[in-house]
């Protein structure tokens, strides 16, 4: 009976084991069958992730030149074409260089032209000592602009003097030139005015920095002193003969600045036009 009891009690320890193995055989399968599931899944869904990003190329759009108005554009053309460009002016660009000239701060001036012999560079008060860059641009800036009016004034006392006038008629010796704004119409001043306002906008336009974008008085860095754009066909296009050009321009601006008011001078002393003062 005892051997029998231990044979039972072995063979219900054996028992006892056994479940724990099939759950882990199952386990196994189920493991093996979801890798199965996974696999045809991904095998089933590679041709649909292919087939859902075609390559697209896109064709520029080139737009047809149509002619509007008669015009087309045209690179090669300033404005590309556009009609404005009226004689004597032609087409008008403000300039953007320099007419060949580069500051130098070893030179007067910078390098700039208007140094004439006998005198040669001539700062007697030293306006332009240790003056930085633009400054000295300011000061030939002013220089140019006083000339020009200078000599449009210095024929001005001649013409208005001694030449028939709508204010005078065909009365060669009339009032002289000192006093004679205050005798012209307002007519006659009006246009005179807002000529000269919009000269003056012109150039604060072209040469000037805005005052919002920098500081008060300074010139634009590829502006040059006194250019404008405004050449009517004489600038010349060769640096060198710019500058015997320039020079030229300062002489004479210098000296009719000399000359008017000397001439503004002898009227107010004598009270006679300068031709009727030299006997004519």
């Amino acid at each position: 009976m005892m051997n029998l009891a231990i044979l039972a009690a072995i063979a219900g320890s054996a028992a006892a084991f056994s479940p724990s193995a099939s759950i882990g055989a199952s386990s196994s399968v189920l493991r093996m069958s979801e890798t199965g599931t996974e696999e045809t899944t991904a095998t089933t869904q590679e041709p649909v992730a292919a087939a859902a990003a075609p390559i697209v190329v896109e064709t520029p759009f080139i737009p047809a030149v149509v002619a509007i108005n008669g015009w087309s554009a045209d690179a090669a053309l300033p404005m590309y074409g556009l009609p404005g460009a009226v004689s004597p002016l032609g087409f008008f660009d403000p300039p953007n260089g320099l007419n060949g000239w580069s500051a130098d701060a070893a030179l007067p001036m910078y390098g700039l032209p208007g140094a004439v012999s006998p005198l040669g560079f001539f700062d007697p008060l030293g306006f332009t000592k240790d003056a930085d860059l633009n400054t000295v641009k300011r000061l030939r800036e002013a220089e140019v602009m006083h000339g020009r009016v200078a000599m449009m004034a210095a024929v001005g006392y001649l013409i208005g003097e001694s030449t028939p006038t709508i204010e005078y008629g065909m009365d060669i010796h009339h009032t002289i030139a000192n006093n004679q704004l205050t005798e012209v119409s307002g007519a006659v001043l009006f246009p005179l005015f807002l000529a000269i306002n919009f000269a003056e906008a012109l150039r604060a336009s072209v040469g000037w920095v805005e005052p919002d974008v920098g500081p008060l008085f300074t010139l634009r860095e590829k502006y040059y002193p006194g250019d404008v754009g405004l050449y009517f066909g004489l600038k010349p296009t060769d640096a060198n003969e710019f500058v015997d050009m320039q020079t030229k321009e300062l002489s004479n601006g210098r000296l009719a600045m000399l000359a008017v008011a000397g001439m503004c001078v002898q009227e107010q002393i004598n009270g006679q036009g300068i031709l009727e003062n030299l006997g004519f």
